[in-house]
């Protein structure tokens, strides 16, 4: 299948840019479209529905091609070749052993956790393991890189050719799922770098080396993508993998999960054009942001009579655009070369495993298959089956962290329909949260408490209006219950039915044109006396029992 078809023209002083045939580069997934509206700080989100421009005659056509290059920082005690302790935020260059400093003498000894972290990774996105492979030197000069190169896993790494499915729920009201994939090209091991702290002010750079040295997965993504829109999907679904199968926290805004973005824009039947590589992205909305920006720029250049070059560039989050850093460095640049201190990676499966071989010594491979636990695309099924919810909401409960443990935690204790517990965890619940920019949890509000307040909506014991009321003051007040609560303030429902006879009664008086209205067949009339009643009863009374009363009031 052709790529997507990119239609760029000036419209004013906005240039705007469509996918007029969607669908990935090499045919994978159904067809969307992709929209940029070129105005700066603006860009398609992950998993928003997408609309197309229509195209006018004498434009230009253009595909884009998107490929990523993502490192995982692994969950691991230590460094991937040193004892020494893996810890966020740390005082400065208190976590660095002989070997990360690169001291004369000192030999890495491979850390064993990280090792059964590629592993399963690899397995879990569908990956050939290699039984064997390499570790390789990749030299480059930066002052955080004490050693002047870097262990990584150029010629053989530890998984290759696997595939990444995501989806994205497309329509105003999102109801449909479209599911895509990309391939992965391999997945290696590799240390991190130290840190680079930029001091403006003196103007001096000092060098933190906690981060030199931790283990990281590169996974190598290739280039079946044409927007922002399917990057940013395609990795916070493998985010989400990660975080699933505990092989990396992958929190982005702690420098656990980075990608680079290669992208490039040619016309459609001719060869690829020139890439450009956007490194560092720490988010999956700058990512996004960036990729379609760059897409951007390289039409514009192009369609000026300029060329591109092969280089490295960042993006301005504050401009809304990538900015050049430095010429790209060629493969020979890097000079690979075998790690002499290390000895080939054997890996083992049960069938390949030496008669008496001690499972300290050896990793099988099948033995890490079977530890495989449920991954997202199974649970949002599990979900979708199990309550009845829809596609997207299944989404959106696993996007949040904690989100679909606190909503478990509440179908277990109450009696609530699902749906109706999925409609206040997602709307109410989750509300609460993103207006004080809280985690799920910081929520003051625990599961056993909005499970008894569901409990009391659900056997009609107060009004939805009233629960809301409920929620607030849960939020506002830790230590009290919903029970007590509608005690205290006297939110229950009006069980008294002669005192609610006797309010419908004194309403329909006080208001004898609306009881006209009514009489006349004006079906909104007698929502107005609903409200009167309510109103009068404190918000007390339920609105289904008032209406069986007014209209029994009201037939002839």
């Amino acid at each position: 299948m052709a790529a997507p078809m990119l239609r760029w023209w000036c419209l004013g002083r906005r240039w705007l840019l469509a996918c007029i045939d969607g669908g990935s580069r090499h045919g994978r997934g159904a067809a969307i479209g992709f929209t940029s509206s070129r105005k700066r700080g603006q860009t398609s989100v992950a998993q928003q529905p997408i609309t197309s421009q229509k195209s006018r005659k004498g434009e230009h056509e253009w595909a884009a091609v998107v490929g990523l290059e993502i490192h995982a920082q692994i969950s691991s005690n230590s460094k991937l070749f040193s004892g020494s302790r893996v810890h966020f935020a740390a005082p400065p260059n208190s976590l660095v052993s002989f070997f990360d400093a690169s001291l004369p003498g000192t030999l890495p000894v491979l850390n064993r956790r990280c090792v059964e972290a590629a592993v399963m990774t690899g397995l879990a996105l569908n990956c050939c393991i290699n039984k064997k492979s390499l570790f390789d030197r990749k030299h480059y000069f930066y002052a955080d890189l004490p050693a002047g190169y870097q262990i990584t896993q150029q010629r053989l790494p530890i998984a290759v050719n696997g595939s990444l499915a995501y989806s994205v729920c497309v329509g105003k009201k999102p109801s449909r799922v479209i599911t895509k994939t990309v391939r992965i090209k391999q997945i290696q091991l590799e240390q991190d770098s130290g840190k680079s702290l930029h001091d403006e002010l003196r103007s001096q750079t000092l060098i933190d080396l906690n981060r030199a040295g931790v283990g990281l997965l590169e996974v190598v993504l290739e280039p079946d993508m044409s927007c922002g829109e399917e990057a940013a999907t395609a990795v916070r679904e493998l985010q989400l993998i990660l975080q699933a199968l505990g092989t990396s926290r992958a929190n982005m805004a702690e420098g656990q999960l980075r990608v680079d973005a290669n992208v490039s824009v040619h016309h459609p039947g001719e060869p690829l054009g020139v890439r450009t590589e956007v490194k560092n992205l720490n988010s999956a909305k700058f990512l996004a942001k960036a990729i379609d920006s760059e897409i951007e720029r390289q039409i514009h250049e192009l369609e000026n009579g300029r060329e591109i070059l092969n280089e490295t560039r960042s993006f301005d989050y504050k401009l809304g655009c990538t900015m050049p850093m430095r010429d790209k460095e060629g493969k020979q640049d890097y000079r690979f070369m075998p790690e002499p201190n290390l000895p080939p990676l054997l890996l083992y499966d049960t069938e390949s495993l030496p008669p008496g071989a001690d499972p300290q010594q050896v990793i099988n491979i099948d033995w890490i298959r079977e530890q495989l636990p449920e991954l997202p695309s199974e649970t949002r099924e599990r979900l979708i089956q199990q309550y009845g919810i829809l596609p997207e909401h299944s989404f959106a409960l696993l996007n949040e962290v904690g989100l679909l443990e606190f909503f478990q935690n509440v179908i277990k204790e109450t009696r609530a329909e699902p749906k109706k517990v999925t409609s206040w965890v997602l709307n109410i619940f989750l509300g609460f949260l993103k207006q004080q920019n809280l985690a799920v949890n910081e929520s003051p509000v625990t599961p056993s408490a909005l499970a008894e307040l569901l409990n009391l909506l659900d056997r009609k014991a107060i009004s939805s209006t009233a629960a809301k009321q409920v929620f607030e003051e849960l939020w506002r007040s830790e230590g009290k219950t919903p029970s007590q609560i509608v005690s205290e303030k006297q939110l229950e429902l009006m069980q008294d039915q002669e005192a609610l006879e006797q309010a419908c009664h004194t309403v329909m008086e006080g208001h004898p044109q609306v009881v006209m209205d009514v009489k006349r067949g004006n079906p909104r009339a007698i929502n107005k006396l609903i409200g009167l009643v309510r109103k009068a009863t404190l918000s007390r009374a339920d609105p289904t029992a008032i209406k069986e009363i007014l209209e029994r009031k009201l037939s002839p």
